[in-house]
């Protein structure tokens, strides 16, 4: 394989698999070639940012880094995971100036709109192999109009831990920079769980795990929940209530504007807009080449609440008895040595959306947790590793 391969080269012979409990078999997933590079940002104390009640603004960092680059590649497609206080991506070699200026340029806005700090840094997929890990790639067909990376390998928990470390660091750019954030909202307030809890968890293989044992483990946990209610979807299969968030309002009209532009006429736009937009998908009425209902439609199906990156990521919602089963059967599998977890039960979720034209049908709609979710998870899996 060719270290420079160009993405669509590339990823036309990455596997593609439509059932999600496929997503632990190794032969699914395909080596990122030498030439390529990771990116990666998460946000800096966002313990603290969630504890102060601005999850939105910390899922807001992490999206942001997935609308920058996809922008700034020309809406090429790479593979991406949002990790909800950031996020991770490969590209080829030949687009590396162009998303390292996009996540500079993010980290700038995270500050300076936000108020939050961006840690951002890219990583060669060469230095991943000369550390002795992997990076490989599938793709899930969440929906017939989007297929969502999962990485493998070992090699972006590797690249993430460098990151927290300082290693391979990018500053954020000058002042008043900013990334072309077009497509990016997050204007849908919380969605409360109807079936109990909204459960965020993460799950990866313990140091001395046994491939087989950690593939059995990961396909039971993703039975129990595809055994559920929906396959427990946090998205109402009608569609998130139609609700708007005045937090989302600000950070949309923030992500928005140009430096030194007046906010208030931002927010005022948006405000009208939302109106609008309400109006437009309570009645259900075709406008253009925007159908609403076929649009909700491609919302509920085209959301991101279960992935792989190095470890089983979910945000579901389901019955108390069944986020207790997933907890008993993921603490049984810690004390046999297989994995470490992290757990965390919320009232709510939250979803942020990435949309590059209404009309089209590959829209994505991230979603996690409204009170901690995968940051609060992640803590606890911390803990585990320390205990």
């Amino acid at each position: 394989m060719s270290d420079r391969l160009p993405a669509d080269s590339f990823l036309a012979r990455v596997p593609t698999f439509a059932s999600f409990a496929q997503v632990a078999d190794p032969s699914l997933y395909e080596p990122v070639p030498d030439g390529w590079i990771v990116g990666l940002a998460d946000v800096v104390s966002s313990t603290a940012a969630i504890e102060a009640g601005r999850y939105k603004a910390v899922n807001m960092a992490g999206a942001a880094v997935i609308s920058a680059v996809s922008n700034a590649v020309g809406h090429g497609a790479f593979p991406f995971v949002f990790g909800g206080d950031g996020a991770s991506f490969a590209v080829p070699g030949d687009w590396s100036g162009a998303a390292e200026a996009a996540l500079t340029a993010t980290a700038t806005f995270v500050r300076e709109e936000l108020g939050l700090e961006l840690r951002i840094a890219t990583v060669p997929v060469a230095a991943i192999r000369q550390a002795g890990l992997d990076l490989r790639l599938a793709r899930f067909e969440a929906s017939p109009n989007v297929a969502y990376a999962m990485f493998a390998g070992g090699g972006l928990a590797w690249a993430e831990e460098q990151l927290k470390q300082g290693r391979f660091a990018l500053p954020a750019a000058a002042a008043g920079t900013r990334p072309d954030l077009s497509g990016l909202s997050c204007r849908f307030d919380e969605m409360p769980a109807r079936r109990g809890v909204i459960l965020s968890l993460i799950v990866r293989a313990s140091g001395g795990a046994d491939a087989g044992a950690y593939r059995c483990l990961l396909e039971e946990i993703v039975g129990l929940v595809e055994a559920s209610s929906d396959m427990a979807r946090p998205i109402p299969a009608g569609g998130p209530p139609l609700r708007w968030s005045a937090a989302g309002f600000e950070y949309e009209a923030r992500a928005g504007r140009t430096p030194g532009s007046a906010l208030g006429f931002k927010r005022v736009g948006l405000r009208l807009w939302g109106a609008v937009a309400s109006t437009i998908l309570r009645l259900g009425i075709p406008i253009g080449g925007f159908d609403p209902k076929r649009y909700m439609t491609e919302l509920v199906a085209n959301s991101d609440y279960r992935k792989y990156d190095d470890g089983l990521r979910m945000t579901i919602d389901c019955a108390p008895d069944l986020a207790d089963r997933i907890e008993a059967r993921l603490a049984r599998a810690a004390a046999e040595d297989v994995v470490v977890y992290g757990l965390h039960r919320q009232g709510a979720a939250l979803m942020t959306c990435f949309t590059p034209s209404a009309t089209r049908s590959d829209h994505i709609h991230f979603v996690d947790g409204a009170a901690g979710g995968y940051a609060a998870a992640a803590g606890s899996l911390k803990a585990g590793e320390l205990a």
